[in-house]
């Protein structure tokens, strides 16, 4: 069985890459993608945990774009990390900036708090600012924070300094990536065959056709999508560690999905024509 998306502590997972490792192992995971957002800084302990294990890890990460002036995530596997570096280290001074101003929103509205203070290869992310509301007392959950504070269009939201969907898709195609629409059905800023037809045109070589958030109807209509366009077909838990996430929806279960080992055979036949 095979993981293509998961989180770790160097975004906004609850889980060292050692620990996530681990947890894979236990549940039967045989290769498993390390997609944390905007950063490939958890690569080397999870090449060093899975060595031990014989795990496979599959470098990549999950790349905040917008598209339609919404949020819209592209996966992408087998970065060069080189040639990601500096512009993943712009985007996370831009992360960075971002809750600094949300802080300051926060703080005129009564409610200070103390950015997290992160590892290198980190920026605090509206999770991390959930949880600082939460130590101070402000709020009784993350997902109340959200509710009230964070989420979008909500009194404390700032928007993200994002690249543009076909910025984000020219970037990890110049870095050797195969890039890959997460999640679409999560998407809120257009039809999903709208989007992908404008997505497929920019370079877009993948789908995350299996996800928990996706229906059976959604998932087949993902899988004739990809039929359609010749793309390659991921999955992936987006496993963000065992405790409810900042939305306050659970976690999904690391390996839920049970997807085979083809779909890595897939992918890694795609990097062979980027």
């Amino acid at each position: 069985m095979l993981d293509l998306h998961c989180h770790t502590t160097y975004s906004d997972g609850r889980l060292t890459p050692a620990e996530l490792v681990q947890v894979a192992v236990s549940v039967g995971v045989y290769a498993l993608a390390i997609t944390d957002h905007d950063t490939v800084s958890g690569w080397d302990e999870a090449f060093a945990a899975a060595k031990v294990y014989n795990l496979e890890i599959v470098p990549g990460l999950e790349l905040s774009t917008a598209h339609n002036s919404r949020s819209l995530h592209i996966l992408g596997f087998y970065p060069d990390q080189n040639k990601l570096r500096a512009p993943l280290t712009e985007c996370r001074k831009g992360r960075q900036r971002r809750a600094q101003k949300i802080a300051a929103k926060l703080a005129k509205l009564g409610y200070p708090i103390h950015l997290p203070v992160l590892g290198e290869g980190m920026a605090p992310g509206r999770p991390h600012i959930a949880t600082a509301l939460v130590k101070a007392g402000y709020v009784r959950s993350s997902r109340e924070a959200f509710e009230r504070l964070l989420g979008d269009d909500k009194v404390a939201y700032v928007h993200y300094e994002k690249f543009s969907s076909v910025e984000g898709i020219a970037l990890l195609r110049s870095c050797g990536a195969v890039p890959v629409w997460a999640h679409p059905y999560l998407f809120r800023g257009g039809k999903v065959e709208e989007v992908l037809s404008e997505l497929v045109a920019a370079g877009l070589m993948g789908v995350e056709v299996y996800h928990p958030s996706h229906t059976p109807t959604q998932q087949q209509n993902l899988e004739q999508l990809c039929r359609h366009y010749g793309l390659l077909m991921t999955g992936g838990s987006d496993y963000h560690g065992p405790k409810p996430n900042a939305k306050g929806a659970s976690f999904h279960n690391l390996n839920s999905l049970h997807l085979p080992l083809s779909l890595l055979s897939q992918l890694k036949q795609a990097v062979s024509r980027i």
